[in-house]
């Protein structure tokens, strides 16, 4: 009679034995800073495991009052490893399984019962099932990580239904269901404290609401939420999310100084909060302040290359983290940064654009630099892609051209031009521009190669060649990279639905960077080149020719228009000339060029024509009829 009253109580004291050798197992290896990312993730589905195996011994037998919040622990310390390791169905079974036996322990029947297939139903019949009694707080335990495993799977909407009972957890764990739960020191041990857990909870509760409000572009709702969620305890990268989200809030209500005074708190709060740097650099750019646009574009770039900046953001618990809780994919976009080598190519561009050309050519030369060695540091999955090789090759050497550097240039113009033109076809045929296609947006051939992308670079390459021989004066060779630049544009055919492939013309551009409206202004410009140096050599004939052919395929050209009338009037056609000077000062663009690729800008090197000089001959040539 003896064995049999002793031997239960054994049994209880080995289990909890068992569980606090598992906890304190993971606390010393697997729960420190010991172990790789590999190895403790091998070391969790370890403990994973073995604490399953613990939980089937002690659901082998009935549930009894006397060991059921033992067993309510270890399904704890289970389904957090579970949860921990993205194992969510299986997290849930236990806890499901669980809660059963709770309510069967309580004498509480789910059989034919709503509250068996509605979880709301079912978590609030077990809540009242337990009431206040010592089994509360291992309840409440397993609620928090149903609370969890809804939010790591996306589940806003349940968890905006269970709000209530979810946000009163934190509350009855800080405090006496808590101390009533804790008797001793011999109590089971938990892998991570659940106090804890629930602050975490719900903070990304409100982040992730806020984000998934201000997708829909609730952004005063959004606002609300976040707010709330910056006054609780967290960790500082979590506080910083909040001031970054709130300030995506006031952008899209059209209130940037404001934003930018949140992107600060953000950065302030943790710097390591990029996305924060990046937003602000955004804003700059709508507000036009250039030069803040680039400080912050070169801080974000010099950060990106630290080691640390390659480390997950989020330092959380050792077993749920924030990253694992915030994963929806409207606060995934809203956390997304550009990577290294993306932000190094906008850091370029923007200070070749603006005036800062020494500046943007070393950024191109870090960047060609970057791409060509082995180690890309700074790329990751989802940036956004920087343009093809060739391309960047253009853009480095329109800007070397820009630094007065020709011979750079041609040597990257060469690059190009080797590498595609052998594989250029007699004749591409241009299909009509798709309204609904982006602006830029090529088809490939069948065998997957970018045939019209392949014909414009390597024309691009001839005309930044020209400019180079411009530059330095020598009018013959300019003349021939020119021609060969418009003797590849002109084997493109347009062909329109309906119609049967047609050489190109002005009036049949659309909108601005498609395939079609470079390939116009590459012909104007190589046309414009060419015209320009047979000026030089006195051929006036045939540079009228080309000036005028260039301003019938690309309109807007300044530099054709200014330089056709200085022919015509060498060639005494003086009236002509005065008109067509008006004529191309009143030109208003239809675009501005820095939508373009710098290689399409008109040259700024070579002969240039004073307008001031222009004006007076104008003046004293008397009023135009």
């Amino acid at each position: 009679m003896s064995i049999k009253t002793f031997q239960p109580l054994h049994l209880l004291e080995r289990w909890v034995q068992e569980n606090n050798e598992l906890v304190n197992k993971w606390k010393q290896v697997g729960g420190g800073d010991t172990l790789g990312r590999d190895q403790s993730q091998t070391h969790l589905r370890c403990c994973s495991s073995e604490f399953h195996k613990l939980l089937m011994k002690i659901q082998g037998i009935p549930p009894l009052a006397d060991h059921t919040q033992l067993e309510l622990t270890v399904v704890y310390n289970a389904c957090v490893c579970f949860t921990a390791q993205s194992q969510f169905s299986e997290a849930e079974l236990l806890l499901t399984q669980s809660t059963e036996r709770v309510l069967q322990v309580h004498s509480t029947s789910t059989e034919d019962d709503p509250a068996a297939s509605d979880p709301h139903l079912f978590w609030r019949t077990v809540l009242k099932s337990v009431g206040n009694t010592a089994l509360a707080p291992c309840v409440l335990r397993l609620l928090c990580l149903q609370w969890a495993i809804w939010l790591s799977t996306c589940q806003l909407k349940t968890i905006q239904e269970f709000q209530n009972e979810l946000m009163s957890v934190f509350e009855r764990l800080s405090t006496e269901v808590w101390d009533k739960g804790r008797k001793s020191s011999d109590d089971p041990l938990l892998v991570m404290d659940p106090r804890k857990l629930v602050e975490l909870l719900q903070i990304c509760t409100y982040i992730a609401q806020g984000a998934e409000s201000l997708s829909e572009g609730q952004s005063s709702e959004a606002l609300s939420a976040l707010h709330t969620a910056s006054s609780l305890p967290a960790p500082r990268t979590l506080i910083a999310y909040t001031h970054l989200l709130s300030g995506s809030c006031l952008a899209h209500m059209g209130r940037p100084q404001m934003a930018l005074q949140c992107y600060r708190k953000a950065l302030e709060t943790d710097r390591r909060c990029l996305c924060a740097l990046y937003r602000s650099m955004l804003i700059y750019r709508q507000l036009g302040n250039t030069q803040a646009e680039i400080q912050a574009l070169r801080l974000l770039h010099s950060t990106l290359m630290l080691p640390s900046a390659t480390e997950p953001p989020l330092a959380g618990t050792p077993l749920l983290s924030p990253s694992l809780l915030l994963c929806s994919q409207s606060l995934s976009s809203m956390l997304s940064v550009p990577s290294a080598l993306s932000i190094l190519h906008n850091l370029a561009l923007k200070c070749v654009l603006h005036g800062r050309v020494s500046e943007g050519v070393e950024y191109y030369l870090d960047l060609l630099a970057a791409l060509q060695s082995e180690d890309q540091h700074g790329m990751h999955a989802g940036s956004p892609p920087l343009p093809r090789l060739p391309e960047l090759y253009l853009q480095a050497g329109a800007a070397l051209l820009m630094a007065q550097r020709p011979a750079d240039c041609v040597a990257l113009c060469d690059e190009v031009i080797t590498t595609t033109l052998e594989l250029l076809p007699e004749r591409v045929v241009l299909e009509e521009p798709d309204e609904e296609c982006e602006a830029g947006s090529r088809a490939l051939s069948g065998g997957g190669e970018d045939r019209v992308g392949m014909l414009l670079w390597t024309a691009a390459a001839y005309l930044l060649h020209g400019h180079c021989n411009t530059h330095l004066k020598d009018w013959k060779q300019a003349v021939t990279h020119y021609a060969r630049c418009f003797n590849l544009l002109v084997k493109v055919r347009l062909k329109k639905r309906g119609f049967q492939p047609q050489i190109p013309s002005a009036d049949m551009v659309g909108k601005q960077g498609t395939d079609l409206c470079i390939l116009q202004r590459l012909k104007g410009l190589s046309l414009a080149g060419r015209g320009i140096s047979f000026t030089q050599t006195d051929q006036l004939r045939e540079a009228l020719r080309d000036l005028q052919l260039s301003l019938q395929a690309f309109p807007e050209c300044a530099t054709a228009g200014l330089w056709c009338g200085e022919v015509l009037w060498r060639l005494g056609r003086r009236r002509e000339a005065a008109a067509c000077w008006e004529n191309t000062w009143s030109f208003t663009p239809q675009s501005s060029e820095e939508s373009l690729s710098v290689y399409l800008h008109e040259p700024q090197s070579g002969p240039q024509l004073d307008s001031m000089e222009l004006r007076r001959r104008i003046q004293e040539l008397g009023p135009l009829l």
